[in-house]
C-alpha cells in the first residue's frame, strides 16, 4: 500500500502549481470503498469553490493514472477542509487561534489523550491550549495524533462562504 508521506510528496507540488495549499492527504477504506481524500484551500480565503475542486481533481487524476502509486482500486475525492476543518499543519494552530478545537495526542498528558478547548497560540512547535477541564496546557506538535476545529457560532461567523449566490435557488426540471 502507498505511504501517505509518498503520496503527499507526489500530490503537494501539483496542488501548489494550481495556486492552492494542500491541507490533508488521507487514504482510507478497503476493497471497493477505498478513497484517496485530498483537502486543499485557497491561501487567501481558506476555502475552495466547486471549480477549484474540479481543477485539482483533473490535474491529480492525470498524474495518478500515469504514476499509479496505489496498487488497489480507489476513488479520488477532492474537497475543501470545511468549517470544522482538520488542523494538520503547524501554522493551522496559529491561524485558528481563539477558536475551539479537539486535539488527540499520541502520548498521554497527565493521563489524558483527548482535549477540548480553545487554541491560544504557538510557542515554537508547541501549541498553547486552554482545555475546558484542566485549564492551560502545552502540547508538542509532534505529539498531535489528530486535531480539528469544533463547530461553534463564532467559527461559523468567521468562515462565511465566499459567495452564497444561488444558495436559495431551487432548480426544477422543465
Amino acid at each position: 500500500m502507498a505511504e501517505i508521506a509518498d503520496l503527499k510528496a507526489l500530490i503537494e507540488p501539483e496542488v501548489e502549481a494550481l495556486g492552492f495549499d494542500l491541507v490533508r492527504v488521507k487514504l482510507f477504506g478497503s476493497g471497493d470503498e477505498r478513497t484517496l481524500q485530498i483537502m486543499a484551500e485557497r491561501p487567501d480565503t481558506k476555502q475552495l469553490v466547486i471549480e477549484d475542486c474540479a481543477a485539482i481533481s483533473r490535474r491529480l487524476s492525470d498524474l495518478l493514472d500515469e504514476v499509479d502509486p496505489i496498487e488497489e482500486a480507489y476513488r479520488l475525492e477532492v474537497s475543501s477542509p470545511g468549517i470544522d476543518r482538520p488542523l494538520t499543519r503547524l501554522h493551522d494552530f496559529s491561524d485558528w487561534a481563539g477558536f475551539d478545537a479537539r486535539i488527540t495526542v499520541l502520548e498521554a498528558i497527565d493521563g489524558r489523550k483527548t482535549f477540548k478547548g480553545r487554541l491560544m497560540r504557538l510557542e515554537g512547535e508547541d501549541i498553547v491550549f486552554q482545555d475546558a477541564k484542566v485549564g492551560d496546557l502545552t502540547i508538542a506538535f509532534a505529539n498531535v495524533e489528530g486535531a480539528k476545529l469544533v463547530l461553534t457560532d463564532a467559527l461559523i461567523s468567521a468562515t462565511m462562504p465566499l459567495s452564497s449566490e444561488g444558495a436559495d435557488e431551487i432548480e426544477t426540471e422543465g
